[in-house]
């Protein structure tokens, strides 16, 4: 019987800041999160803070989350290919709101998919006050198959960048490793490894391990997250790309 760990999002703290390297799956990552929270009870919002990227936002994806009851505040500019610096002044709002006290049957979840590096927090560290107040968790997402995050040192070196920008120390890590359609079990077990190196070189929780849902059953998987004392968390393939 196995005695893998199943990772809850419905028990995320109040605030999440999700950023990390280019590529790495944020945004499918941050959708994931929102679903599974709300499912779990939780009154969740998705800040998409992401200028950077155009092509790969939480806020293209907002009739999704909306469907199910997750409210999604996007860039002014959100929808088209404008890389505008620019982010909606509803974040104070609802940064004030996850913070205040309220009642018993009020579960606030502020997610924010942050753009990549050290670049993509930029617009999001005007806001560093605030989500001290909050006392905000940052999560630094990587993927041992995403080009420059392949060592332990990548990652260190993108995720300290990150803090400098963004003026607050991480919290936690994920491991989201993975090859797109081409994941397969030896991609995901061989992410496990490494998300034991990166979480000794960096010194931080490691929250756990993304595991496509249709993987989940493999035993080779079960028994690496077992022997790295990992918790498994199941997702979904639910970013398109362009092409697609």
């Amino acid at each position: 019987m196995s005695c893998v760990r199943r990772f809850n999002p419905a028990d995320l703290p109040r605030v999440v800041v999700i950023c990390g390297h280019y590529g790495v799956g944020k945004t499918n990552l941050t959708l994931n999160l929102a679903r599974d929270a709300k499912a779990g009870g939780r009154d969740v919002v998705v800040v998409d803070s992401d200028v950077v990227n155009p092509y790969f936002r939480s806020s293209d994806y907002a009739q999704l989350l909306e469907d199910e009851g997750v409210s999604v505040v996007a860039p002014i500019f959100a929808g088209s290919t404008l890389d505008s610096p620019s982010i909606s002044g509803q974040v104070n709002t609802v940064l004030a709101w996850a913070a205040r006290e309220q009642s018993p049957d009020v579960k606030p979840l502020v997610l924010i998919d942050a753009g990549g590096d050290d670049v993509g927090v930029t617009s999001l560290a005007r806001f560093a006050t605030q989500l001290r107040v909050c006392d905000a968790s940052v999560v630094h997402v990587f993927n041992h198959s995403r080009n420059l995050t392949t060592t332990p040192d990548e990652v260190y070196d993108v995720l300290t960048e990150i803090e400098a920008k963004l003026g607050i120390a991480t919290s936690a890590l994920i491991n989201n490793t993975h090859l797109r359609e081409e994941t397969d079990a030896e991609t995901i077990c061989r992410g496990i490894g490494f998300a034991s190196e990166v979480q000794a070189r960096a010194d931080l929780d490691l929250w756990c391990s993304c595991i496509p849902r249709a993987l989940h059953e493999d035993m080779r998987i079960k028994a690496a997250l077992e022997q790295a004392q990992q918790a498994e968390y199941l997702v979904d393939r639910l970013v398109s790309f362009v092409w697609e």
